[in-house]
C-alpha cells in the first residue's frame, strides 16, 4: 500500500511540474516589450542629467568636531535642467549619517537642500562618508569628512554610589 501511495504522489508530482512548464510558454519573463515606436519612446525620456543637479560643493570637510554633538552640513543645489527633478532616495554610506531632504520636486531653476548629520557620540577619530542622491536626473555622490576629538574623561570617581560600604 506504502508503494502504490508513494507512486501516485510522484507521479502527481511530476505531472504538477509539467503543468507549470506548459503554462510558462506564453510570456516573456518581464523582459521589456521591443514593439514601442521610437517616437513614443523619445517623448517619455528624461532630458535631465546629474549635471543638472549643480551643488555648490559636493564635498565638506569638518574639520574637528567634539565628540557627542551632531555635525550638520547642508548641500545646496539648484535644478538647472528642464524638468522638475525629484528626489527618489538619498541613502548613506552607514548608519552613523543621517540624511535630510524634501520630497518636493525641484522645479527648474529652483533650488533645494540636502542635509547631513554625523552622529559623533562614541565615534572618535577620522571619518569619511558618502551620501548617495537618487533621482530622476541620475546618481550624485556628496562626501562629507572630518575628525572627531575624542571627549575628555570625567574627573568624577568611577563609583557613582553615595553610601558608604562597611
Amino acid at each position: 500500500m506504502k508503494k502504490v501511495l508513494l507512486s501516485l504522489g510522484l507521479i502527481a508530482l511530476t505531472s504538477g511540474f509539467a503543468m507549470a512548464q506548459d503554462n510558462h510558454a506564453g510570456h516573456n519573463h518581464g523582459t521589456a516589450d521591443l514593439q514601442v515606436a521610437p517616437k513614443e519612446a523619445s517623448n517619455t525620456a528624461s532630458s535631465l542629467k546629474p549635471e543638472n543637479m549643480e551643488f555648490k560643493t559636493d564635498m565638506h570637510d569638518f574639520g574637528t568636531v567634539a565628540e557627542g554633538p551632531d555635525a550638520e552640513f547642508k548641500f545646496e543645489f539648484k535644478n538647472t535642467g528642464k524638468e522638475p527633478i525629484i528626489l527618489s532616495a538619498v541613502t548613506a554610506s552607514c548608519g552613523c549619517t543621517a540624511p535630510e531632504w524634501s520630497k518636493e520636486p525641484v522645479l527648474p531653476g529652483k533650488k533645494s537642500i540636502i542635509k547631513a548629520v554625523y552622529h559623533s557620540a562614541g565615534r572618535p577619530g577620522g571619518f569619511n562618508k558618502t551620501i548617495t542622491v537618487t533621482s530622476n536626473a541620475g546618481v550624485k555622490v556628496l562626501t562629507i569628512k572630518g575628525t572627531v576629538e575624542k571627549a575628555p574623561e570625567s574627573s568624577v570617581p568611577a563609583n557613582k554610589s553615595m553610601m558608604k560600604t562597611q
